[in-house]
């Protein structure tokens, strides 16, 4: 399926477009692909852009004061992904973001995302959902991190994210749910004896 198609299926999803909306928006999107570990942005670079996945698999990370990795986000087909204080703020992001698989995106400037909020009610409103559902969902993220078992993260992350699962190294697991490589294997070794 193509980009624009994939993107669409999408916004039909959520509201009731024109084909001239439609028309308006396509030509404010820029197809990029990327190749495994290509990078979307890089910690200390100001976000220029706004990320839709139509194929593949994006992470979003932060590395500490010791090399760590953190990984905050994954992003498969029909998410988003932006570093929105960068974006709206111009300050530099403390996000990598990079491709886990070859991955095809639709690239939107803060500029054309304004131009389409302000020209295709639909959008907007589908624009104004999704910003509530992903405050919801990084609010659960917290709660989860600040209050359950390691174990209960994963079973979490098993029921909220299937297709992930199988699609990102265990130690990039590891490193979303805040645990080591180790401590997962034992959590899924146990409940493979269940």
């Amino acid at each position: 399926m193509a980009a624009f198609d994939v993107l669409r299926c999408y916004l039909e999803a959520r509201a009731c477009f024109t084909e001239a909306q439609f028309e308006f928006m396509w030509p404010l999107f820029v197809p990029k692909t990327l190749a495994v570990g290509d990078f979307v942005q890089r910690a200390g670079e100001v976000a220029t852009h706004a990320s839709f996945v139509t194929c593949g698999c994006l992470r979003s990370y932060v590395i500490d004061a010791k090399g760590k990795e953190h990984i905050v986000q994954f992003a498969p087909e029909t998410w988003w992904l932006a570093d929105t204080k960068s974006l709206s703020t111009g300050a530099p992001s403390q996000y990598f973001v990079d491709a886990l698989e070859p991955t095809e995106l639709l690239l939107i400037d803060r500029p054309s995302h304004e131009k389409i909020v302000a020209n295709v009610p639909p959008y907007a409103m589908s624009f104004q959902a999704g910003l509530q559902r992903h405050a919801a969902a990084k609010d659960e993220r917290i709660v989860s991190a600040l209050s359950t078992s390691a174990e209960e993260r994963y079973l979490q992350f098993l029921e909220t994210y299937p297709s992930i699962v199988q699609r990102v190294p265990q130690f990039m697991l590891a490193s979303y749910l805040g645990v080591s490589p180790e401590t997962l294997s034992r959590i899924r070794k146990n409940l493979s004896r269940r």
